[in-house]
């Protein structure tokens, strides 16, 4: 069999470096590396033991008036709204009242309700003017730093902007001035005509990224240039829950831990919003933490591949 050849490849804007090296990748049923958090009796987001008074928003099931997504306060939080030293908001998002189910085993509708619990939280916060910056992630599974077994995820909302996402917003600012095109609308055409390709309509892009810094990395688009998920309509939500199932039954079936990530920077209304899935299975070591060079054993295109597979 021919030794495939290691490839440097860079970011689409930031100065990152990532070296793909698909002769080391392992096959999928291969990599199983879920160390799920033991259940507890007392779980705090189980119905019966929630605190209603820390209810800020919910969600209902369609067709029903129980409940299928909350908000709750987040009662450890890093961030608060009465210190101005440390001045920001932290919620927990409850994903589902049933313990022990995965966010990759609900049903659409259930899927598309968290989304829009996103969407109204995202809305809501972004009113405080003092606020700039809000996160909606989610940790899935103890390597992506969940302590708790029952499905959700969390709103940070701060405001300070990240670094990072300055950068990206000068570089893409930059690439604008240059070619009068939103980079990453052009990204999402360029990358639907690849073998990253991983699904499409008419509504939303999903595809495994060139430089991929994660075993199976995987960003959700959606093609209408907007700049956070509030402003997607009925159908774009629906398609977003539909590339997002998607997605994570097929790392749940690879019992890999995630995290996922939604920014907002509400001062720039010009970003094109986007949902990154980074699997855990992979551990940055010497390398990547000494020169900052990541070492991916699944090239984007493989994993790509595995996604569109039936």
């Amino acid at each position: 069999m021919k030794k495939i050849k290691s490839e440097i490849r860079k970011s689409y804007l930031l100065n990152q470096y990532v070296i793909i090296t698909p002769s080391r990748a392992k096959r999928p049923k291969d990599i199983k590396t879920r160390n799920l958090v033991k259940p507890s009796d007392s779980c705090p987001f189980c119905v019966n033991n929630l605190n209603k008074k820390n209810i800020i928003d919910k969600v209902n099931k369609k067709g029903n008036k129980k409940w299928q997504a909350v908000s709750i306060g987040n009662i450890f939080p890093a961030v608060t709204l009465n210190n101005f030293r440390a001045y920001g908001q932290q919620e927990v998002i409850i994903e589902t009242p049933n313990h022990g189910v995965e966010l990759g085993s609900l049903t659409l509708p259930e899927i598309e309700q968290l989304l829009k619990l996103y969407q109204k939280r995202t809305k809501a916060i972004a009113k405080n003017k003092k606020i700039d910056y809000i996160l909606c992630f989610k940790n899935q599974g103890v390597k992506a730093g969940a302590s708790l077994q029952h499905a959700h995820s969390q709103i940070f909302a701060t405001q300070i902007i990240p670094e990072d996402l300055k950068e990206e917003a000068s570089l893409a600012q930059k690439y604008f001035i240059k070619n009068n095109h939103c980079p990453y609308c052009d990204i999402i055409k360029k990358e639907l005509k690849s073998s990253r390709k991983i699904f499409s309509d008419k509504n939303i892009a999903a595809f495994t990224p060139y430089a991929s810094a994660y075993h199976y990395e995987a960003w959700i688009f959606p093609k209408r240039h907007l700049d956070n998920i509030s402003l997607l309509n009925v159908e774009e939500l629906k398609s977003l829950a539909k590339a997002l199932k998607k997605i994570l039954v097929k790392l749940q079936r690879l019992g890999v831990d995630y995290n996922y990530f939604l920014h907002n920077v509400v001062s720039d209304t010009d970003q094109h919003f986007y949902l990154k899935i980074q699997p855990r299975d992979s551990v940055w070591a010497g390398v990547e933490l000494g020169s900052g060079l990541v070492i991916n054993s699944i090239s984007p295109e493989i994993a790509a591949k595995y996604y569109r597979e039936k």
